[in-house]
């Protein structure tokens, strides 16, 4: 039987009230969320100076990112199911210790290796953090708005804290070196760490079913294994060997894992709530949303310092007009789902990301183009934060607590992935022509017809024009 869960439309869209615990609670979560998102990116605009200083090739410096998004990715379901299974705020806090220590040995790395340790258990640290903050966030509030506005909150940051990482890392770098940016985030994880034992709630599954091993072990191979693949691809493109054998391996023990669910009674992924129509396509609109906008990053962050010879301080005072205009995107965010729906918003912020990045098609050689980047460019932002919002609202709404870690892993997972996949995909092509500024242009053109192309799939999937949404699977009549 199909039940009416068309997108509610309150009485009333007044923002709700938090209480003064919510409020802290909000905030070590956010914080703990914001440290996460900072990571990301604070360290990109280093490398060079790193490598230099530690004695890495430039060949050898990819591994500074991959080496902290192989266990930030790859260990986010197992890490969302552990803590359904055995205690949310338990590994959260583990996580956050893990992280902290693990940027201090970062910070004061003494080779390659003590290095790229800690970035890997920086990582590992992530994984943790991440699916079980959102979990917690989500069971914490209530479905509803209050939960709306603390998931908002929660994009606004997540945005945030990659855009402030581009600016500050060569801030940081140039004022206090590159082992700054590390030090900021161990002094993130000491803010956060006291605070969060003596706010955080404690939730877990109440039945404790056993953890499903084999499914484990295949997924968490397989994410490994194609982030790996993908990450090298962003450097190297995809005809050396090692990216092709674990590009196959990767989908290879994805296959296996699905097979493994399919026959196992107590999966660590249900397959029937990836048929739910909600998780399917909503976690598809965030895919989009989030491997589409990082690749726009990518081609107007060359763009800019290679054709309009912009120096890294301009570059990043560009994007900072981005963060603050998502900021503000993430303040009235959730009155506009409050007033059309989550699904309706991530459709329409599909639409209007997809437009605006076609505007920067418009791109040439004049320092006009530098007030048409940074227009276009924010705008689209504000609708890639309306999408990202949106779709975490969408695909956890209706899940019961006791799968909330699942969800919000699947969630995290798809921003993950949905990070990696987009700059080896289509970054590629504007890396490798011959005239930067067309192969920029190619990629903008192919990024526009994705989204807009992914707006009509989530669309009619969701159901969005009817105004009902099946809470049946994507296969049921």
């Amino acid at each position: 039987m199909a039940i009416d869960t068309t997108d509610p439309v309150p009485d009333a869209l007044d923002t709700p009230r938090l209480s003064t615990r919510d409020k802290l609670v909000l905030f070590v979560l956010c914080a703990a969320q914001f440290m996460v998102a900072l990571d990301f990116s604070v360290l990109n605009v280093a490398l060079p100076v790193l490598g230099a200083d530690l004695g890495m090739s430039p060949s050898a410096l990819q591994w500074a990112v991959t080496a902290f998004a192989l266990p930030s990715g790859g260990f986010l379901l197992l890490f969302g199911r552990i803590g359904d299974l055995y205690g949310r705020r338990k590994l959260f806090l583990l996580g956050l210790a893990l992280f902290g220590a693990a940027s201090l040995l970062a910070t004061f790395a003494w080779d390659p290796a003590s290095f790229l340790a800690g970035r890997a258990l920086q990582g590992l640290g992530a994984a943790a953090i991440v699916p079980t903050g959102m979990s917690l966030l989500t069971t914490t509030f209530p479905e509803g708005p209050a939960r709306d506005r603390a998931l908002g909150i929660s994009g606004t940051l997540l945005s945030l804290g990659f855009t402030v990482g581009m600016v500050a890392g060569g801030t940081l770098t140039d004022t206090f070196g590159w082992r700054s940016t590390m030090g900021l985030l161990s002094v993130f994880a000491l803010i956060v760490l006291p605070l969060a034992p003596g706010l955080l709630p404690e939730s877990r599954t109440p039945d404790r079913p056993r953890l499903d091993v084999p499914g484990a072990i295949t997924v968490t191979g397989g994410l490994l294994s194609l982030i790996y693949a993908l990450s090298t691809a962003a450097d190297h493109g995809f005809g050396r060997a090692d990216v092709i054998v674990t590009l196959i391996a990767g989908l290879l023990l994805l296959a296996a894992f699905v097979k493994i669910e399919s026959r196992t009674a107590q999966p660590l992924v249900s397959l029937p709530m990836l048929r739910r129509r909600t998780v399917a396509w909503g976690n598809i609109g965030g895919l989009v949303t989030f491997s589409m906008m990082s690749t726009v990053v990518f081609v107007l962050t060359l763009y800019l310092q290679e054709v309009l010879h912009l120096s890294a301080f301009e570059t990043g005072l560009v994007f900072g007009v981005q963060g603050v205009l998502s900021a503000v995107a993430g303040t009235y965010a959730p009155r506009v789902i409050g007033r059309f729906g989550p699904r309706r918003t991530l459709v329409g912020s599909l639409v209007g990301q997809g437009t605006l990045i076609a505007a920067l098609l418009g791109l040439g050689t004049g320092s006009w183009s530098v007030w048409l980047a940074t227009a276009a460019v924010s705008l689209a932002s504000m609708c890639h934060l309306g999408a990202i919002i949106s779709y975490g609202i969408t695909v956890t709404s209706g899940v019961p607590d006791e799968e909330q870690g699942l969800a919000t892993g699947l969630v995290t997972s798809t921003q993950q992935v949905g990070i990696t996949v987009g700059i080896p995909l289509l970054g590629v092509l504007a890396t490798t022509s011959d005239d930067l500024l067309s192969g920029v242009h190619t990629v903008l053109a192919l990024d526009t017809v994705i989204v807009l192309a992914a707006a009509v799939l989530v669309a009619t999937g969701l159901r969005v024009r009817s105004g009902a949404v099946e809470a049946e699977p994507v296969g049921a009549r």
